[in-house]
């Protein structure tokens, strides 16, 4: 049976929304199982908001994540009309639809299997040793960054530099050339704006650049097997977006989360003192902050390849569906008392149970890689700085415009 009832809508791009779309969400979550979603110059989308809604959507191969892969006419690629809305360069076109986050079936395992084993559980543990040493330096590095008051910004000198220079050196960017490539990326995170068809170019240029140099003088790093696969595995548009999927996505979820999570854990001081208390939880909080405060507020949209009805609502073959992880992720259906932050939450079992890093074969690849460095991360600054405090009100910090990911653009703290 499908619903007949008024479909409420939802501008995504909505101020109240990019402010706090945890609340926005939960209330759309409890009044529908799913709405309707708009954004200017892009075709509607449902919104699933539920948790099981959420994953049936991530899971069921009846959904795909590219437009091309349904039967018949394919309906409009709506990531793709995101871009052009923000005035993507159509020659670019072809590398942000190549990667692996939109590919399906045996292209996306293809795809996938050249990248996993940089990103599995054993490949992260032989790297902590790593990211640790760098994290200290980079939590050490934060003094000479501070004003005469103490106070610095966050996620300037620390959320970002960390898991930038990790990707790059599991890559094989060379140091020189990871200032550009942060300031590239930076355009593509904040989602629009002046520079950013400009960014997208020189990183596609740059990025072919590093494989044929990386061809003609291989080393132990992520681009060098990628560019011994072109021509075999890989065409010469896929290597570039793979390198260009890593190197955005590498970085801003990690950053992202330790900036959301240091902002969250400053305001609830008597968790702050739990983790201070006992380091042996941050694996558990870190799961925690995924959930409370993710990076990721909604997945790409999926297609459905069939009529599917969906929370009792008829999804019409070719409409599009976007998961919103911020809706799953505090649904009291599956979580008590969701929008209350506890580190000690995800130490019980099913602790995965949130959503922050997608579900099913799409599930982020970098999920491992991820949640070490933020770890590692968080545990260097409760060392290091025993005082650490928001310089500002909790109102007063300034989020990105991005409406696809909830993230800080300054975060000022005293040490």
């Amino acid at each position: 049976m499908t619903t007949a009832e008024p479909v409420e809508t939802v501008d995504l791009r909505a101020a109240h929304l990019v402010r706090d779309p945890f609340a926005t969400f939960s209330r759309i979550r409890e009044r529908a199982p799913l709405a309707r979603g708009t954004i200017p110059g892009v075709e509607p989308v449902w919104i699933a908001t539920r948790y099981e809604d959420v994953r049936t959507v991530l899971a069921d191969p009846r959904f795909v994540n590219d437009a091309a892969n349904v039967p018949g006419a394919a309906p409009g690629h709506r990531t793709e009309q995101v871009w052009q809305a923000r005035g993507l360069p159509p020659e670019c076109e072809e590398y942000l639809r190549a990667g692996v986050f939109d590919a399906d079936g045996a292209e996306h395992r293809r795809l996938r299997g050249l990248v996993h084993p940089s990103f599995t559980a054993g490949t992260v543990g032989r790297l902590r040793p790593r990211i640790e040493q760098l994290a200290e330096e980079h939590a050490l590095g934060l003094r000479e960054h501070a004003d005469e008051d103490g106070v610095v910004d966050l996620i300037a000198h620390f959320a970002y530099p960390l898991p930038v220079t990790v990707i790059c050196e599991l890559l094989g960017i060379p140091e020189s050339d990871r200032p550009q490539w942060r300031t590239w990326s930076s355009y593509l995170g904040r989602g629009a704006g002046p520079g950013l068809d400009d960014a997208l170019r020189a990183m596609i240029a740059a990025a072919r650049e590093l494989i044929d140099r990386r061809r003609a003088e291989p080393g132990d790093d992520l681009v060098s097997r990628l560019a011994a696969a072109e021509g075999a595995t890989l065409d010469p548009v896929e290597t570039v977006s793979l390198i260009l999927n890593l190197i955005v996505a590498g970085h801003e979820i990690t950053a992202t989360l330790i900036g959301n999570g240091t902002a969250a854990l400053l305001g609830h001081p008597e968790q702050l003192a739990r983790l201070r208390a006992d380091p042996d939880l941050l694996p558990a909080a870190v799961d925690e902050l995924m959930r409370w405060c993710g990076p990721t507020l909604g997945a790409l949209p999926r297609y459905a390849t069939e009529d599917v009805v969906l929370a009792g609502t008829l999804i019409r073959k070719g409409e599009a569906v976007m998961p919103i992880l911020a809706g799953a992720n505090h649904d009291p259906r599956v979580f008590e008392e969701p929008e209350r932050l506890d580190v000690c939450r995800a130490a019980a079992p099913h602790h995965d149970a949130h959503l922050g890093f997608g579900y099913g074969a799409h599930r982020c690849i970098g999920a491992a890689l991820a949640h070490e460095e933020a770890v590692v991360a968080f545990g260097a600054l409760l060392r290091t700085f025993p005082d650490l405090e928001l310089a500002v009100t909790p109102e007063a910090i300034e989020r990105g415009p991005n409406p696809a990911a909830w993230h800080l653009a300054t975060l000022p703290v005293r040490l």
